[in-house]
């Protein structure tokens, strides 16, 4: 006798794995709220939380998190306080180099934001933001994109053109390409339009890119543009 065939199909796929979110702040409330907006969402879930920086450290390398959303400062210290969150992002970083950070405060200050991104934060925004859109930044910085707070952009720009000391020692590193690559870089190009200008393969520009964030001793892409930002303005003395 014939075997039956799966009704579901012996070929169909499996759920994808939930994406993994940790969560740093140390007011349990905001935390309680955020791990229950998160976990209403079938693609996300909650493997772990902290109230401090110490806790964050502990934990979340043992639950490996693709994402972590983590508060800028942590105690009392107010608006004036210190930016301990960003540490946090830093060190989770260096130990899980593929964790992307999602940095999350109340206070709007371009000095975190900066620090952020070179930090290697993936995502900034306020907690001001509505529960969709920080459902809809977590599954961004998730995908490998960054994702800033509207406005952010222009305000790092705006730091840049402050005084700014020389370029990394890292930069005499690159090769004439590779320093093309990241001027292109800093100008908002996708891997496929520098490689569309560069006439190269879009596989040769990822290895490329690669090897610029290496040698410059960032992690991320962004900071990289930073980086050129600051190069383009000393340059041409804007």
């Amino acid at each position: 006798m014939p075997e039956t065939a799966d009704p579901a199909g012996s070929d169909a796929a499996e759920p994808a794995e939930p994406i993994g979110v940790f969560l740093l702040d140390d007011h349990e409330v905001v935390r309680r709220g955020l791990r229950d907006l998160l976990d209403a969402e079938p693609d996300l879930r909650v493997v772990g939380e902290a109230g401090n920086a110490r806790e964050a450290i502990a934990r979340a390398p043992a639950v490996r998190p693709r994402v972590a959303v983590l508060d800028v400062r942590l105690g009392s210290s107010g608006a004036g306080g210190d930016h301990e969150g960003i540490e946090v992002c830093r060190e989770l970083r260096a130990r899980l180099p593929g964790l992307a950070c999602l940095m999350l405060t109340s206070f709007d200050d371009d000095e975190a934001l900066f620090d952020a991104i070179m930090a290697g934060a993936a995502g900034y925004v306020l907690k001001q933001i509505n529960g969709s859109d920080l459902v809809s930044a977590v599954r961004t910085v998730a995908g490998g994109r960054s994702m800033l707070d509207p406005g952010a952009t222009a305000r790092v720009m705006a730091r840049l053109r402050g005084p700014q000391p020389s370029g990394p020692v890292e930069l005499e590193r690159l090769s004439p390409r590779e320093r093309e690559i990241l001027q292109l870089i800093g100008e908002g190009l996708t891997n496929r339009q520098i490689a569309e200008r560069l006439f190269l393969a879009e596989k040769t520009v990822k290895n490329r890119i690669s090897s610029i964030l290496s040698k410059l001793g960032v992690g991320r892409r962004i900071q990289a543009a930073v980086i050129a930002e600051r190069i383009r303005e000393r340059e041409t003395g804007q």
